[in-house]
């Protein structure tokens, strides 16, 4: 297929998923299409929904039956077309009103080269797929199929970094380890916006944990085109599925347009059902290292007024018991608290009544995030602990911010299994209490970057939380995508090798020791041949997916989407696979 454009975007979106917020982009070609549908077929597919059979064979389109969903008599299910667009069409005798707005074109069946008035009466209209429609679809028609706000229901939260190539696996996984997850996941570092991405726009530079800086949008993917295209696989599936949509680290950074700059992300992932508002750059960490003096001197500055003051010591002073730790602030600790968090805290209340605004009565999960710290802090110097959860959850509720989940700093490093030195046998400990803690608060802790851990890590957090949490992987999906290529296409491997050895070079000439170290790792590898185990492929390979030339385009995009089928088969049984042991760990079900 021809490339098209949209706005100053020129893509074939059949082989770039998930970055229009619509799969149908050609509706005369559509309604072509759906009118070259056999009177016989549409009759036998109809038969096949009401018996809940799969469809049968047919020469022109792909129906998914196990998306079909009744109406006043109606049947309405997801269709792909011979050009891989994708409709919505709907199935009565008696045009019935179906919840989702006005068809782009409707019509009456041909019958032996006849058109007009069927003999069956049955009357076909076809809707796009776009996200309002879908939108719709779910709360009009079959609330059953679309993502929700799912509380303190305990879940895998993945990464969709290859999109289309990784949710029949997710799928595949929750059906077969019976879990639920935030099946549809990436964050601004992963994620363009729509209206930037059709504008041309560059792409913004982040500071990526335990990394460096990276692009954001590295995916090539957008918010608004990953909730499309996620909830129309998930439509596909044979299975019921319990799932939710996480607009992953909406980060606050620490420039003057912070927080409107996260207002701006969180209007392109209002559909999503899950906000993780990262608050890591505005916290001051070297509070918590301070003395009494400064302390103070935080508690004067964050609240002048010495009523609100007092208030805020008295409320923090006061004695408690929650979750089985006993509460009761100094002066002094509750000063190095305010110092950290004062701010962040004000940026949360801030976005969380934008969210709000945007959601409406529509229920959604929303989390704190506090797990990642900036490089000059390490991170094993940076642990949450229980008086931090607790001052945060107590904040929280007084300042009537409805959180869900916390994120808590636990140790956790990009790259590496853990590592703190204390062990395995600290951890468990103090993750036992935070959870403990939380939940007695109704709050579910959450487990970020966990790709790198190993098995027993994982059930150590597994064996602490009693299965009660929300853990979150994404790279490492990625990186099996490059090993199974490895493997199988080594040629086609090659180009990404290339590029991210690029890449680093670029960063080592600029000064980073990260790249340098990665870069002299290889060379002292015993075999430096291109390989998706070497350091600095782990680390620099994530860029090339979504790269975009100076005019704004996609330079290797389509080259991951038009891969042998053989090859995406072999993809799906490795990840499906671990995606069913890491469940298996952190929802304690390994003895």
């Amino acid at each position: 297929m021809s490339k098209r454009e949209f706005g100053n975007l020129r893509i074939d979106p059949a082989e770039n998923p998930a970055v229009l917020d619509t799969a149908t982009w050609d509706e005369q070609a559509a309604w072509r299409q759906l009118r070259g549908v056999k009177e016989a077929d549409w009759s036998a597919l109809g038969r096949a929904i009401e018996a809940g059979r799969p469809a049968p064979p047919l020469a022109t389109i792909e129906a998914h039956t196990a998306s079909a969903a009744r109406y006043n008599g109606g049947v309405v299910f997801l269709a792909r077309l011979p050009d891989a667009q994708q409709v919505l069409v709907s199935l009565d005798e008696a045009e019935a009103p179906v919840g989702l707005g006005s068809p782009f074109q409707s019509g009456t069946i041909e019958t032996e080269g006849r058109t007009g008035s069927s003999d069956s009466g049955l009357r076909v209209a076809a809707y796009r797929t776009d996200a309002e429609t879908l939108e719709r679809l779910f709360h009009e028609v079959d609330g059953s199929r679309g993502p929700r706000a799912l509380g303190s229901t305990p879940r895998l939260g993945i990464g969709c970094r290859m999109t289309t190539a990784i949710w029949p696996s997710i799928w595949g996984a929750m059906h077969r380890g019976g879990f639920a997850s935030n099946a549809i996941q990436n964050s601004l570092r992963e994620l363009n916006v729509l209206p930037d991405l059709l504008e041309g726009k560059p792409p913004k530079t982040n500071y990526q944990f335990s990394f460096g800086t990276i692009q954001e949008g590295h995916t090539g993917s957008t918010f608004e085109g990953l909730w499309n295209e996620g909830v129309l696989d998930a439509l596909k599936s044979e299975h019921p599925l319990t799932y939710g949509a996480d607009a992953d680290h909406i980060m606050v950074k620490r420039s003057p347009d912070g927080v409107e700059r996260a207002k701006h992300i969180i209007d392109s992932g209002r559909r999503y059902t899950f906000f993780t508002l990262d608050v890591g750059d505005i916290l001051d960490y070297a509070a918590l290292q301070a003395k009494a003096p400064e302390a103070r001197a935080y508690l004067e500055s964050h609240l002048p007024d010495q009523k609100s003051r007092r208030e805020i010591l008295d409320f923090h002073g006061r004695k408690r018991t929650i979750g089985g730790w006993e509460y009761g602030l100094s002066e002094e600790t509750a000063g190095l608290l305010v110092g950290k968090y004062w701010r962040a805290l004000e940026a949360l209340g801030e976005l969380t009544a934008h969210v709000r605004s945007l959601k409406g009565a529509v229920p959604f999960d929303l989390e704190l995030s506090i797990d990642e710290n900036p490089p000059e802090f390490a991170t094993c110097d940076c642990l949450t602990g229980p008086d931090e959860l607790v001052f945060l959850v107590l904040e929280a509720e007084r300042r009537g911010i409805p959180l869900t989940h916390v994120a808590p700093n636990f140790g956790v490093e990009k790259g590496v299994d853990y590592r703190c030195p204390e062990g395995l046998g600290e951890l468990e400990t103090r993750m036992r209490q935070l959870c403990r803690i939380a939940e007695e608060r109704d709050l579910m802790l959450d487990c970020h970057s966990g790709d790198d851990l190993s098995s027993r890590t994982r059930r150590v957090i597994g064996k602490a939380t009693g299965g009660r949490i929300h853990f979150k992987v994404s790279p490492y999906l990625q990186v099996l995508f490059a090993d199974v290529l490895h493997e199988m296409y080594p040629d086609r491997f090659r180009f990404w090798w290339d590029d991210a050895l690029a890449w680093a070079g670029r960063e080592a000439d600029a000064g980073s020791e990260f790249a340098i170290g990665c870069l002299k790792e290889l060379e002292s590898a015993d075999d430096p041949s291109p390989s998706p185990h070497h350091a600095v492929f782990h680390h620099f390979n994530f860029a090339t997916l979504g790269k975009r030339d100076e005019g704004g385009q996609f330079i290797n995009r389509e080259r991951f989407y038009t891969l042998p089928d053989d090859f995406y088969a072999e993809y799906s049984r490795r990840l499906e696979d671990y995606l069913c042991d890491v469940a298996d760990d952190v929802f304690d079900r390994k003895k």
